[in-house]
């Protein structure tokens, strides 16, 4: 016993409790056959709860069910099914809605979570969403309003019915239509966007402007983010427009420099070259502020990328507001008069001092805050001796009759000081001598494994030593052997040559 709910945002196909719930699931049925639920919004959709629709008007506030159309207003209503208890367990639970008293009419709605417990009790579940999960998905992720309305409709087109098992009661025959009726005017008309509009804001512009349409959008962000966290009075103040932010500038430029160069333009009311405030050295920007906002266009256009000082210059409309005076919450801006100068608060603390604060108040201020602080002062001064006056004499009082106790209290308390000392000394010796006999076993005990290292290494010396010499013998056998060679070879060489000469004398006294 299914039905297929075809919706703007594709197909849904319901499974109906045709046994547990027959009276909800026949009005729910001869409706589908009907035509009833065609084109009805879901008017309201809220996100990760619920997905309602089934009334005609579009409002929420009307439908009836089949029996209304069968047999007067007086059955527009039918009785709510309460047994067996089924729970909104899953996602896609398909419940009529509850008018209030436990009546039902036309108007259903799909569970977009699992596990709606609260709903339990108070509506009746009929069946359950087979297959479409995923239609349920964009219809929970629609925009809606403050009303958990969709700002872009989304409807029921038509309804299928797969398998009916109740038969049709007498007169339904003359309410079922030949084909699908077309939506009416009224029902088409929902006051949000429709199925069929197209809600591109891009259609129709050029790059140039849908550039220029980001930007502005963008541009309203940065102020409202601005104004949430207080650097801007309001998120729709806006700059004046007669003055130039004049920036890249040579630090050897001045303001005296900078207005005779733009005064050319027209009348300067203000030409300010912003410093630091410790060094007092440019930051290499400026803002020049003219009589009329003509002037102030005129050098824009002609003073942009100008050499000044050796610089390439950067000049743009200012866009600071630090001028601006909030009047306060919904009360809107005003900027200062020519002739109003803002009043200093503070100054720039002297070179001498060496405080830790930076900024301190101005003479006037300073003056009557240390006069009141003085008069503070002497008031609470006033007052701790008036204190102390009253608590001397109560004590002047009482010292009389306690002088006897406090003084046998100070004789028992040194008493035992002495004792607590004597103590704290025997256990300070004890501590001494213990760690002195500690000290003493560890000198034992390190002079012993000295001596067994010493005996170790010696004995390893000699070892070593035996081990060299058995190890060089073959060597000193063969150098013996090769030196008794040389020896040999030595003498026969000797041998020989003196043979040689012999021979040569016998030969020379021969000639002779």
């Amino acid at each position: 016993m299914a039905v297929i709910l075809e919706t703007s945002l594709g197909d849904i196909t319901v499974d109906l409790y045709t046994e547990e719930r027959p009276r909800c699931s026949q009005n729910f049925l001869k409706l589908c056959k009907t035509k009833y639920y065609n084109f009805c919004l879901f008017h309201s959709v809220q996100r990760n709860l619920v997905a309602q629709t089934g009334d005609p008007t579009g409002s929420g506030r009307g439908g009836e069910s089949v029996f209304a159309k069968l047999y007067g207003d007086q059955a527009r209503f039918f009785e709510a099914e309460v047994k067996p208890r089924i729970k909104h367990k899953k996602m896609g639970t398909l419940s009529m809605v509850n008018n209030g008293e436990d009546m039902h009419g036309s108007q259903f709605f799909l569970t977009l979570a699992p596990d709606i417990d609260y709903l339990d009790g108070k509506h009746t579940v009929f069946g359950e969403v087979a297959e479409g999960i995923d239609v349920l998905a964009k219809i929970n992720e629609t925009f809606v309003d403050k009303e958990f309305r969709p700002y872009k409709d989304i409807r029921i087109y038509h309804t299928v019915i797969l398998d009916d098992p109740f038969d049709d009661p007498q007169g339904l025959a003359d309410l079922i239509p030949d084909r699908s009726p077309e939506p009416t005017k009224e029902q088409l008309e929902s006051g949000h966007i429709g199925v069929d509009e197209d809600v591109d804001e891009m259609a129709g512009k050029t790059a140039e402007e849908v550039q220029e349409y980001i930007e502005e959008k963008e541009a309203k962000a940065n102020a409202q983010i601005l104004e949430m966290v207080g650097d801007l009075p309001d998120m729709e103040v806006a700059p004046e427009e007669n003055v130039l932010f004049v920036c890249k500038l040579n630090p050897v430029t001045t303001a005296e420099d900078l207005e005779i160069i733009f005064s050319r333009f027209g009348e300067i009311k203000c030409c300010e070259v912003i410093k630091d405030q410790k060094t007092g050295e440019s930051l290499q920007y400026a803002f020049i502020e003219f009589d009329k906002e003509k002037e102030c266009e005129n050098a824009y256009f002609k003073m942009d990328n100008v050499l000044i000082d050796d610089r390439r210059i950067h000049v743009d409309f200012s866009q600071s507001v630090a001028k601006v005076k909030w009047k306060g919450k919904g009360k809107g801006v005003t900027f200062p008069k020519q002739d109003e100068k803002p009043r200093e608060n503070y100054r720039i603390k002297e070179a001498t001092r060496k405080d830790n604060y930076e900024l301190v108040f101005d003479e006037d201020d300073d003056d009557r805050s240390r006069e009141k602080k003085k008069k503070h002062k002497e008031a609470a001064v006033s007052r701790h001796d008036t204190d102390r006056e009253k608590k001397h004499r109560s004590d002047r009082g009482d010292e009389s009759g306690h002088s006897k106790r406090s003084r046998t209290d100070m004789e028992g308390s040194r008493h035992r000081a002495d004792r607590e000392m004597s103590r704290e000394k025997s256990h300070k010796e004890q501590s001494r001598d213990e760690t002195h006999r500690e000290r003493s076993r560890d000198d034992r005990s390190r002079d012993e494994r000295s001596r067994d290292e010493r005996s170790r290494g010696e004995r390893s010396r000699g070892e070593r030593s035996r081990d060299e010499i058995s190890r060089d013998e073959p060597q000193r056998e063969r150098s013996r052997e090769r030196m008794n060679k040389e020896t040999s070879r030595s003498d026969k060489i000797k041998d020989r040559s003196h043979k040689h000469r012999s021979h040569r004398h016998r030969s020379r006294d021969r000639s002779h």
